[in-house]
């Protein structure tokens, strides 16, 4: 039998100090009677430990709530500037930061050049200016590094990348090295991961175990089980862009593990612009082919296809595969042809994205699947309901479908979410306890 472990009085005051703090992170400014009748503490102990966090900094007065009855309550919230967080996104074009304040208001965004060489003290350098764009009153006490690939966490190097875009990224250790270069605690995180974290306070925000598809130039997913990302043993979970398929070229066939092979030579950006010239849809990139398809198609705006978003959105594969068709039955754009042609190519684009999609749920299970990436938001809420529709097709799945919801960079929202969460754990004592100790 587990004996239970008594609580000493710096036990209690420290889960007491945590519930006020993460209450008052969520619903402050606070009264101290508020502040006892939310957290369940007597109106003494409520006192007290708004005493203890003043002392400690973490909590300010916030001035006097007027307009009330009797007699006028001092409001609190927590001290915004206690600490700081930095987010960065590095990708082979730029390197993005922002930072933020134990509130979560950001104070700052940059975007920096790439480092100029491939060794560790160009990327060094690089970063640190990028961080010097977008400063702190202190130095943050967390950083998150989004990048394209994943740190291997048997080896400490940063695996699943090409030597091409991230070649000053390849060598040991890196999140312990750049830490130390730069005297701040870093983490380095996939970014197709952190885009989910995002997503879990939008399109995801009612179901714990969904998989986001992100579709761009290359494919990949991230795996969010339990309301936890799921990185797998070497860290590699999600990297389903070299997800072998019928069709496309095996690992075997292109010579390299991350070679031109497998789910994203079918579904990835150049393929998918092909795809649609092979149906007479023009454009200079994946983004406007998938754009000109559905104007063609006549899904677009004012056509129709809106229907779509709204509660059949959630009805599976009967429900929308049907709003999404007869949207584009609806209104067609330019000659019959031209017509029939951006939809043959649409409904292609999808069955190749749904093609892959099919192995993911049924090994996965998930209750909901998120399309995010510049082609699925090229493609909309028409290549959404295709995708439903093939997916539901190949797969005994009842996953819900849906576009991201996330606006702006989703890769330096989830890397903030992630840096303040840490840091408000390591400045609070650890996350929200179930309930306070009375």
């Amino acid at each position: 039998m587990t004996e239970l472990v008594r609580g000493t009085p710096g036990l209690v005051r420290a889960v007491n100090d945590r519930a006020a703090l993460h209450l008052l992170l969520r619903q402050g400014p606070l009264t101290r009677t508020e502040i006892s009748r939310l957290t369940g503490l007597s109106k003494p102990t409520a006192s007290q430990v708004l005493a203890r966090l003043e002392g400690a900094g973490l909590v300010v007065g916030n001035g006097l709530r007027t307009g009330l009855p009797g007699r006028v309550p001092e409001t609190y919230r927590v001290n915004a500037a206690a600490a700081y967080a930095t987010a960065v996104d590095v990708t082979p074009d730029r390197i993005a930061v922002r930072t933020a304040d134990l509130a979560g208001a950001v104070l700052g965004e940059a975007e920096a050049p790439v480092p100029a060489g491939p060794g560790r003290e160009a990327l060094v350098e690089a970063l640190r200016a990028a961080l010097a764009l977008a400063p702190a009153p202190r130095p943050p006490r967390r950083v998150v590094v989004g990048v394209q690939g994943a740190v291997d966490p048997t080896t400490g190097r940063l695996a699943y990348a090409s030597e091409e875009d991230m070649a000053a990224w390849l060598f040991p250790d890196v999140e312990r090295t750049l830490a130390e270069a730069l005297g701040l605690p870093v983490r380095i995180e996939n970014d197709v991961n952190l885009a989910a974290v995002a997503e879990r306070a939008h399109a995801a925000a009612d179901c714990p175990d969904f998989v986001l598809l992100w579709a761009d130039e290359g494919l990949g997913a991230a795996l969010v089980i339990g309301g936890r990302l799921h990185r797998g043993h070497f860290g590699g979970a999600g990297e389903v862009g070299y997800l072998p398929l019928p069709g496309a070229p095996t690992a075997r066939e292109a010579g390299h593990p991350y070679g031109r092979h497998g789910y994203q030579e079918l579904a990835g950006g150049e393929a998918i612009r092909d795809l649609l010239h092979a149906h007479g849809v023009p454009g200079a990139d994946f983004t406007e082919t998938v754009t000109e398809a559905v104007r063609r198609a006549g899904a677009g705006s004012g056509t129709g296809a809106e229907a779509g978003t709204g509660a059949g959105a959630e009805d599976g594969a009967g429900g929308m595969a049907g709003t999404g068709t007869a949207a584009m039955a609806g209104a067609g754009s330019g000659a019959p042809e031209s017509v029939e042609a951006a939809r043959a190519g649409l409904a292609a684009v999808a069955g190749r994205l749904a093609s892959g999609l099919a192995s993911i749920v049924t090994v996965v299970d998930p209750g909901l699947v998120v399309l995010a990436g510049r082609l699925c938001a090229a493609g909309g809420e028409p290549l959404r309901a295709l995708v439903e529709r093939e997916l539901h097709a190949l797969a005994h799945s009842r996953a819900r479908i849906r576009l991201s919801a996330v606006t702006g960079n989703p890769v330096l929202a989830g890397a903030l979410d992630l840096a303040l969460t840490a840091v408000r754990d390591e400045v609070f004592g650890g996350p929200p306890p179930v309930t306070p100790c009375p």
